[in-house]
């Protein structure tokens, strides 16, 4: 064994970069360099940070620089940094005496000098200094590391409550914040029956952060949306979503209501209930987050990409209020450009309806290769490419939409990466509103919508465990609020 010192140069500064490693021998011996391990946790809220297990294989995230002990012979060196570099994956000769190895990590797009930044909306239990070098490793530009209360077992197998982070919490800053990339550290707040909120951008932490179980009902989702929305936070309904009518869960009327301001996924198949509530005529912005929780799980594997309004410096506001407006594609490793009349488009307000076409382009990229394109009108796609065999990497679709009534429109991709495996891309959901207020509301789905209402407001008025009847009233009122407006998209 030889000790060598590693360093990985960003191909435009020449300067050493956050990079993900992987080193192996012939044999498939996986090495990891000092103050990295090759066994490591993978459980839920154990030791997370800085390793990560992706499938079968050992990876260590690395500053820019390590020293690490290997054999001489061949060597099998796998590096990776996000979704806008080309991975580098070589076989070399470790020579013996042999003391340095230098590699460069070299862009294959930038978005960033193209107004997007990508973030991930769900990160837990690192540290902010882990999520740091987590978060320039994979070239995420935001890091929203939420602070939550759980339980975490000691020695003797005891489970004792906990909140991780929360004396890091830094709401509208950064906690940390290096070339690249910033970690805020805010707060997911748990509802052990209704859902999970991420409240990002508040100028100090939302209290109770846990409701449900032994915690009674006095304190509704709704309150959580106001003093985020009064500390101008932005109020994200994040995983496990429920389906439509299937029992109570409070994020549906706050939704109606108008109390959310994104929608998270971190799945493909998450998308259809995104659907659903459009189909409803409610109206949210997409993003994604990794909700990362332990070495098992890579930050930033599903990410947001905001366009910032031209001009204006990046900064965590910035991104804050790009989501707000819904100028957001998601992504698990292609890019997506959607403009309409040559801007990028945002879901609100919503656009009004003309006989005029709309020109609609949609390009994708892809480090690998693109599968499809597809323009959707009310979930339905009404447009699609598929990119020739000499161009496979960039599909461009471009359409004229006359948009006669009320509806959305949206665009994704699949794209397919070295391991044949695919990523997808989607965008924001952009409303058009024609002459009729109601929107685009789909009979049947509202009407599932309408039978979920119906059972939340039984839940409240028989079940929730309120102390008085004036909380109880509360309660029901926001069920009921919501109930009237949503039931008015079947007049």
């Amino acid at each position: 064994m030889q000790q060598v010192h590693l360093r990985v140069n960003d191909a435009e500064t020449g300067k050493p970069t956050p990079v993900r490693l992987r080193i192996t021998d012939a044999d498939g011996t996986y090495y990891a360099p000092y103050g990295r391990l090759t066994e490591f946790a993978t459980g839920a809220n154990q030791d997370v940070g800085g390793n990560v297990l992706i499938g079968a294989k050992k990876w260590c995230y690395i500053d820019g620089a390590c020293e690490i002990l290997l054999p001489p012979g061949q060597l099998q060196i796998e590096i990776t940094k996000g979704f806008e570099y080309k991975p580098l994956d070589e076989t070399i000769t470790l020579l013996p005496g042999k003391m340095a190895l230098r590699f460069t990590m070299e862009r294959w797009c930038d978005l960033r000098k193209e107004g997007w930044y990508s973030g991930d909306t769900t990160v837990h239990m690192l540290s902010p200094d882990a999520a740091l070098l987590e978060g320039q490793a994979e070239d995420v530009a935001v890091v929203n590391l939420l602070a939550d209360e759980r339980y975490l077992a000691d020695k003797n197998g005891n489970w004792h409550p906990a909140i991780p982070n929360i004396l890091s919490f830094s709401g509208q800053q950064f906690a940390r914040q290096g070339p690249g990339c910033g970690v805020a550290v805010n707060t997911l707040n748990v509802h052990h029956w209704h859902g999970n909120l991420a409240l990002l951008h508040c100028h100090r932490p939302v209290y109770p952060l846990t409701l449900g179980l032994d915690r009674g009902d006095n304190f509704a989702l709704a309150d959580w949306c106001d003093q985020c929305h009064r500390k101008n936070g932005l109020v994200v309904w994040t995983g496990p979503h429920r389906t439509l009518a299937l029992g109570p869960g409070e994020p549906l009327a706050d939704l109606i209501l108008g109390k959310f301001d994104a929608f998270d996924v971190r799945e493909s198949s998450e998308i259809a209930f995104y659907f659903a509530l459009y189909s409803c005529g409610l109206a949210v912005p997409l993003v994604g987050g990794s909700r990362k929780g332990t070495n098992a799980q890579v930050l930033g594997s599903m990410r947001t990409y905001a366009h910032g309004t031209p001009g204006n410096e990046f900064g965590y506001a910035a991104w804050i209020e790009a989501v707000r407006a819904g100028r957001t594609f998601i992504s698990t490793g292609p890019m997506l450009h959607f403009t309409i009349d040559g801007e990028v488009p945002s879901t609100a307000p919503a656009r009004p309806t003309a006989s005029q076409p709309r020109k609609v382009r949609v390009e994708a990229k892809h480090s690998n290769r693109i599968s499809c394109v597809e323009l959707l009108w009310n979930g339905s796609v009404v447009a699609e490419v598929h990119p020739p065999a000499d161009s496979p990497c960039v599909a461009v679709l471009e359409h004229e939409l006359i948009a006669r009534e009320s509806g959305w429109v949206a665009a994704r991709c699949v794209g397919v990466r070295d391991d044949e495996t695919n990523v997808f891309a989607h965008t924001s959901a952009i409303p058009f509103q024609g002459a009729d207020p109601l929107g685009w509301a789909e009979p049947r789905r509202v009407n599932l919508a309408l039978n979920d209402l119906d059972a939340m407001l039984r839940w409240a008025k028989e079940q929730a465990r309120c102390d008085t009847s004036a909380q109880r009233e509360r309660l029901c009122g926001i069920f009921e609020e919501a109930r009237t407006m949503l039931a008015k998209r079947l007049s």
